[in-house]
């Protein structure tokens, strides 16, 4: 009987279509939403959405990175298989999510174009050109370290790998989240000194923020924690003997 098992090269390409073809459908649901509240184009600053609005896109948000991650599970052979499967479907989703925006509305203008990534659990904010550099980084971590294990490797990142990988990924996730973060203290501090006008000025600073200038030292300094991580696993991999096989 023929063996219709994929191999590794076949789970990434049929990832990688149902990653693409998820991207789209998020490009598509936020053309719809920007119809709504930015029907002349999207731009800073942000346009209050409405709670109940607010809390669908928290539940949108979930569900896609549960939706990410379970595809992971599926195809991953091992723990750090099913890890970087989900980052690898992770990175093609997010690039053709600007694919799909820029086909069909002609927006980001440039990759330095601003945007709100994120809502969980307050607002992302950057250029398009860092979650891409992020999503490429994540898709060649996978093609890397799954790859390298398929040929035979022993591939294993030990402590100090993954103290570099999660260190970089919360510095760059600080460059994303600290300028939300910022308004929402100083709103809090408002609050703390029983200032009446606080809600008020907090919605306000929302409605007036553009965001202007973005973190990219510390956003290439988390980059280089992760790319050193990858190189050194990638360095101490293994060819396995002749009595081990991948777990």
């Amino acid at each position: 009987m023929k063996d219709n098992h994929l191999g590794w090269k076949g789970r990434f390409l049929w990832l990688a279509v149902f990653a693409a073809a998820m991207g789209f459908l998020e490009g598509i649901v936020v053309i719809y939403l920007r119809e709504l509240y930015y029907p002349d184009g999207f731009e800073f600053p942000l346009k209050l959405m409405s709670a109940d609005l607010v809390t669908a896109e928290w539940i949108r948000e979930i569900a896609t990175l549960v939706m990410l991650a379970t595809v992971g599970i599926i195809t991953g052979r091992n723990g750090l298989q099913r890890l970087f499967y989900a980052l690898f479907a992770f990175g093609v989703w997010d690039i053709f999510y600007y694919v799909a925006l820029n086909l069909l509305t002609g927006w980001p203008e440039t990759l330095l174009t601003w945007d709100l990534l994120f809502l969980i659990p307050v607002s992302w904010l950057g250029p398009v050109l860092a979650p891409v550099i992020n999503s490429l980084t994540m898709i060649l971590m996978a093609l890397l370290f799954i790859g390298r294990q398929e040929k035979g490797y022993y591939v294993r990142p030990g402590v100090s790998d993954w103290v570099l990988i999660f260190g970089g990924a919360l510095v760059i996730l600080y460059t994303y989240l600290i300028d939300y973060s910022r308004l929402l203290f100083e709103s809090g501090a408002l609050k703390a000194k029983g200032s009446p006008e606080a809600g008020e000025r907090f919605i306000a600073m929302i409605t007036t923020y553009i965001p202007e200038h973005y973190r990219w030292k510390l956003f290439v300094l988390g980059e280089v924690l992760i790319i050193a991580a990858t190189i050194n696993v990638m360095i101490r991999s293994r060819k396995y003997s002749k009595d081990e096989t991948v777990k």
